[in-house]
């Protein structure tokens, strides 16, 4: 580990974190117009703009391209919802659903295209599944510019990006969520599970008199009903979106505060193939609130992605992962090999412009527990398991003495995307599972809503159910 001198001046880490986009996808033309240079002289692990995938069918190469402000349909792009779970992660970096017997065999990261191919198929044969007219398996390997994604570029070049930073499962959302507040998901690798009984980040700050937020964006939080602790973890506010930026703007933000964006199809949680341009927005409007806020010199904000998503990586993730405990992994897996890299972005006024950060070489990179790790070793809290016991912290990427005092969005204008989201009336997958876990609370056959609702089928549905049944605490 380096110097923390500069963590022990943060009185507030917060984290937002967004939908289903690798790192490459999103940042990985930076600084590729640089030489994959930062401008403080940091190498950056971006795209060159030559990276490209196989196709099987047609026996072609498929190159990167750029996805510009005028690329049509560019903040809907790529197109449908790409493989996400186990199977699709090792396809996509394997070539082969069932991955190799060796842990430690380097990813190829040639089947992106391949497994977006088959991903296409089924979900056209099936009907119910939004694609976007014209969408081909080439799409795949569309990544956003700095030009069309101006609010995120700017944070990143501006504070510090870390081009090193991997999902902690190859795999979904709700493994990868659970491993982010619990260092585990208790052998589980799909969205099939949807609560954890394992000790939380949350229950941990309460038992040892720190506070915590968990602010969902217009609705209570998923994560409230994920981990079975929060509901009786002391020194916690759980609210919405307005919430935070009250408390923001109050200076009386907790130790640890988690966001979630909206999970409907029409919100701005960003996963594909939603409109990645409101997520813009969101980004915007939490650096906004924490800059203006009274505790924005003792703020340190993470932006990250809880998994890639099936979105293209040129960066093979690497083996050697501690298992979190004992427990035997669904598919066999043994919970040594990370996730793809998903986009993270450190922001604080004592963080340097230009900075690419990553883990010390020689230990393991950063992933998705090295938030905990963080926030353990800013409030002297013990480990939740053995993965975020070994996970490197990011503290000492404070290098400043004095907090900056300039505003790196000054004169960026958030994107609009000028269309409609192609989903925009269907449920989306975490709103399902938002619903269920809500609708548990009441007895089978004795709540109308929760048992009609998956009758109804549509975004409004789901989206009324949830805010008429969330509450604050």
């Amino acid at each position: 580990m380096g110097d923390n001198t500069g963590l022990e001046s943060v009185e507030h880490i917060v984290v937002l974190m967004l939908e289903n986009r690798s790192f490459d996808h999103m940042l990985g033309f930076l600084y590729t117009d640089a030489g994959n240079v930062s401008p403080a002289g940091h190498p950056f692990e971006g795209l060159t703009g030559q990276e490209s995938n196989s196709d099987p069918t047609t026996g072609q190469q498929v190159t990167v391209f750029r996805i510009e402000p005028g690329t049509p349909n560019a903040y809907f792009l790529p197109g449908a919802d790409p493989g996400e779970g186990y199977m699709a992660t090792n396809n996509q970096l394997f070539g082969d659903e069932h991955g190799p017997a060796n842990s430690a065999v380097v990813p190829t990261m040639d089947g992106f295209v391949k497994d977006y191919r088959y991903t296409l198929g089924w979900q056209s044969r099936e009907g119910h599944w939004s694609i976007l007219p014209g969408t081909t398996p080439n799409d795949i390997m569309g990544c956003f510019t700095p030009d069309t994604l101006p609010v995120l570029s700017a944070l990143a070049r501006g504070y510090a990006v870390c081009d090193h930073w991997y999902a902690s499962l190859p795999t979904e959302t709700m493994p990868n969520r659970a491993f982010t507040c619990a260092a585990t998901s208790q052998g589980h690798m799909d969205d099939k599970t949807r609560t954890f009984t394992s000790p939380s980040i949350f229950g941990l700050l309460g038992g040892h008199g720190q506070t915590w937020g968990i602010y969902g964006y217009d609705a209570e939080p998923l994560t409230r009903r994920t981990f079975t602790d929060i509901e009786s973890a002391a020194g916690g506010s759980i609210g919405t979106f307005a919430d935070f930026t009250a408390a923001a703007a109050a200076g009386t933000l907790p130790a640890f505060t988690f966001l979630e964006p909206a999970w409907s199809a029409t919100g701005n949680s960003q996963h594909p193939n939603y409109d990645v341009a409101l997520g813009e927005q969101l980004i915007h409007d939490v650096y906004e609130a924490l800059r203006a806020g009274a505790n924005w010199a003792q703020t340190l904000l993470v932006i990250t992605y809880d998994e890639h998503g099936g979105c293209y990586d040129h960066v093979p993730p690497p083996s050697g992962a501690v298992p979190p405990d004992n427990t035997a992994g669904e598919f066999g897996f043994d919970f040594t090999r990370f996730g793809v890299r998903v986009p993270a972005v450190l922001v604080s006024p004592l963080i340097a412009a230009g900075t690419v950060y990553r883990a010390q070489a020689g230990g393991p990179p950063l992933d998705h527990t090295s938030i905990l790790k963080t926030v353990e070793q800013r409030f002297a809290l013990p480990a939740l398991t053995a993965r975020d016991a070994a996970a490197p912290g990011f503290g000492d990427v404070l290098t400043l003495a004095s907090p900056r005092t300039d505003d790196v969005l000054a004169g960026v204008t958030v994107p609009v995307s000028g269309g409609a989201t192609p989903a925009a009336d269907a449920p989306s997958h975490l709103q399902e599972v938002q619903a269920d876990l809500i609708s548990r609370q009441y007895p089978a056959g004795q709540h109308e809503d929760a048992d009609a609702l998956g009758a109804h089928g549509t975004n409004a549905a789901y989206q009324s159910y949830i805010r008429a049944h969330s509450t604050r605490r």
